[in-house]
């Protein structure tokens, strides 16, 4: 008997400075967040992260993008979201997993993430894993930053500029 892929559902809002913003999330969890792409590309990195059959829901995902909106307000300081890790490594997942822990407002050099995943000479391979980072926001890898302080690399819409734009945000809301 054939598998069906699972079902990924998505949808999107428009945002004054990010365009649209996309979320995608399997049964288990948020599966994508991205912004400032379109339908076509989004669709391409839901498919990325494996065999799913995406399908578009507007209720599935209202409370995933409710909290996004309120983030992006200033309004919500801590997601209450869940994240689906199928296809990532184990590092992804700690690196990642490491990253949401860091306080709204605050940030974290790549090293002190390898440090806090085990690996204190991993700095590269944690920016590697956060250049790849398929939820935005959610896995506040905007946090992160080099080691003196430098905002270095991002890549989300608007590249460094919507990295200073998120970390400004959070430093006035804290």
């Amino acid at each position: 008997m054939p598998t069906h892929p699972p079902i990924i559902h998505y949808a999107e809002r428009p945002h004054q400075k990010f365009n649209l913003i996309w979320a995608a999330a399997s049964e288990k969890g948020l599966w994508v967040l991205s912004y400032g792409i379109d339908q076509s590309e989004f669709i391409k990195a839901i498919q990325a992260r494996g065999d799913v059959n995406p399908i578009y829901s507007e209720e599935q995902l209202a409370p995933y993008l409710d909290q996004v909106e309120a983030y992006l307000a200033g309004t919500l300081h801590r997601f209450e979201l869940p994240i689906d890790w199928t296809g990532m490594t184990a590092f992804q997942i700690a690196v990642r997993q490491a990253v949401t822990q860091l306080p709204y407002g605050q940030t974290a050099s790549y090293g002190d993430i390898a440090a806090a995943v085990g690996n204190p000479r991993a700095a590269r391979a944690v920016g590697g894993v956060q250049a790849n980072n398929p939820i935005s926001f959610v896995i506040p890898c905007h946090r992160v930053i080099s080691s003196d302080g430098s905002l270095h690399g991002y890549g989300g819409f608007g590249g460094v500029q919507s990295k200073a734009w998120l970390l400004e945000l959070e430093s006035k809301n804290n």
